[in-house]
């Protein structure tokens, strides 16, 4: 059936007449057009070569990749929101990713902890990203299955696992030392 459908369809569309206006102008500009897509697309992964090579020269990137799953992009995301900043203590880092709960209040109403809305939202979104990509890592998917069986939400246990791991990137970069897993104990 799909034989005899095509060769109707082709046999409508070369009885066709109508022609639209603009159709010998499409014939000009969209090969121009491809062009220059394709002349962008070489010119971006020709940029993101040059960026991968600052990112894999600065003194910080073995650090920083030798976390689970932490690519070239978040490193680069990483470096470029958080060195030449100076923060005395983690929670500090936190307060500037947008990590740090806060308390709503509005007049005598006080609401808890929530996450803030304020804070670097392009450090804040890397470091959910990395998160996301660290499910796949056994330690950080227990931490994370942990918080879900205290009855966190979802978003809630990947701020926690977010929290963990800015934590771990602080004393990392303040260190300058490598991550190392921690192996859990069997009771």
């Amino acid at each position: 059936m799909y034989d005899r459908l095509t060769a109707e369809i082709f046999s409508a569309l070369d009885a066709q007449t109508v022609v639209v206006i603009g159709t010998n102008a499409a014939v000009v500009v969209l090969p121009q057009l491809a062009g220059m897509l394709a002349d962008l697309r070489t010119s971006r992964d020709t940029l993101h070569a040059q960026v991968e090579a600052i990112v894999e020269a600065h003194a910080l990137h073995s650090v920083l990749s030798s976390i689970s799953v932490v690519g070239t992009r978040t490193v680069a995301r990483m470096l470029t929101e958080v060195v030449g900043k100076d923060f005395p203590t983690a929670g500090h880092l936190a307060s500037y990713a947008g990590l740090s709960p806060v308390t709503w209040r509005s007049g005598s109403s006080i609401r808890g902890d929530h996450s803030s809305r304020r804070g670097h939202s392009i450090l804040k979104r890397a470091l959910f990203l990395s998160c996301f990509a660290a499910l796949k890592d056994p330690l950080s998917r227990a931490y994370y299955d942990r918080k879900r069986s205290e009855e966190k939400k979802h978003k809630q246990a990947l701020i926690a696992l977010a929290r963990r791991r800015r934590d771990v990137i602080y004393a990392m970069l303040r260190d300058g030392t490598l991550y190392e897993a921690k192996i859990p104990v069997a009771a």
